[in-house]
């Protein structure tokens, strides 16, 4: 059976808007009681990577949290929410975000994801066991809330990535250390989405995240709210809307081999796809790896040909937060002196243990991170 994904224009943040396009949504998946029961304590998962503010498309809207928590209310689910923000306090992101808020005025506790417990996945395809915050497990369901961004490691993230929150802490930079490539680290995303098993995912696309995603991009109007049981299937849709080959995701690919969902089979319902395409939407359609590979003359070609993580000085205030969630030991990027940041230069990579998780990329807070391509990885990906 196909799966079905829907898609209905919200244009703006306005309260009575996206509450409108949320509920639209959800009707056309067959109505809320497809998904909760009164009674169920539900747990919503929306993208709190750091704290910043809802005008720089980071996380997921105050707005979009708020319609979704007031439909499932209105079922008679007992909502918590919570993610593992990559820097910071769960709660310090919530509050930058406006969701802590929110959650306050509607009476949505903050779930517990400081602490965690070791879960068994026999069924997993890669990974047999995870460490998932108490507050997924304390719940019956998962509601995802993904915002729809680019990644530097995955090309987008949106819903099959936005459980990655559900790892706590630190516990996130050691899955990067042990999955040093891209194919590996999107099949552990996927085990995890099936060992959660979230029931919905609501997504984020009125406002998307083009650039150097997913913190330092450039805010870009999609005007949707995308909503499906099947995240492998919403996430291919978010790519054909960007004009990205679903083939090149490979939360999308391994998402498909691993029976997680569906990219081929997608049954989109709501308003049609053609509106919302964004042709010139800035994302890496590179057919080259973002990685390459971790063994042998690879690895050593790595540093020549793959993409890599660059600080710009003129941009580095050496806060030094990618020295500090640079999973690799020795660190990959470190300060040049012993000073650290006392004489007020920018930390530097060393390529040569660089994993190219774009961890550092990611969180880097004033943007001062790009990814570039090495000139001859510029001639490779050009032949191919």
């Amino acid at each position: 059976m196909a799966s079905k994904v829907a898609i209905v224009r919200c244009s703006t943040y306005e309260a009575d808007e996206v509450q409108t396009a949320v509920e639209r949504a959800l009707g056309l998946l067959g109505g809320v009681e497809e998904f909760v029961r009164p009674g169920e304590r539900i747990l919503l998962k929306p993208n709190l990577l750091v704290g910043a503010t809802p005008e720089s498309a980071v996380t997921t809207h105050p707005s979009v949290f708020a319609a979704v928590v007031r439909v499932l209310q209105g079922a008679g689910a007992t909502l918590t929410y919570g993610d593992s923000p990559g820097f910071g306090s769960t709660a310090g992101a919530a509050r930058k975000a406006g969701i802590a808020q929110v959650a306050e005025d509607l009476g949505v506790a903050l779930a517990d994801f400081s602490d965690g417990q070791q879960v068994s996945f026999p069924e997993g395809r890669l990974i047999k066991q995870f460490f998932l915050a108490i507050g997924v497990l304390e719940a019956d369901g998962v509601v995802s809330l993904p915002k729809f961004k680019t990644h530097g490691l995955t090309r987008i993230t949106a819903a099959v990535k936005n459980q990655f929150g559900c790892v706590v802490g630190l516990r996130k930079g050691e899955w990067h250390a042990r999955m040093p490539d891209v194919e590996r680290f999107c099949q552990m995303l996927v085990d995890l989405n099936r060992c959660i098993a979230p029931r919905l995912s609501v997504c984020d696309a009125v406002v998307a995240m083009e650039g150097n995603g997913p913190r330092s991009g450039t805010p870009r109007p999609v005007g949707a709210i995308v909503a499906s049981a099947d995240p492998v299937a919403l996430d291919a849709t978010l790519a054909r809307i960007v004009g990205l080959d679903p083939a090149l995701v490979g939360t999308i690919v391994y998402g498909e081999e691993f029976g997680l969902g569906t990219a081929s089979d997608v049954e989109l319902v709501g308003d049609p796809l053609e509106e919302f395409v964004v042709p010139d939407f800035e994302v890496n359609r590179s057919p080259a790896s973002t990685t390459g590979g971790s063994k042998g003359p690879v690895s050593f070609m790595r540093r020549f040909v793959v993409p890599k993580p660059v600080i710009r000085p003129d941009r580095c205030t050496a806060c030094g937060t990618c020295v500090r969630v640079c999973p690799v030991t020795p660190k990959a990027v470190d300060w040049a002196t012993p000073g650290g940041a006392a004489d007020g230069r920018p930390p530097r990579h060393d390529y040569g243990r660089c994993i190219r998780c774009y961890c550092c990329q990611e969180m880097c807070p004033e943007g001062a991170i790009q990814i570039e391509v090495p000139p001859l990885g510029r001639i490779i990906h050009r032949g191919s």
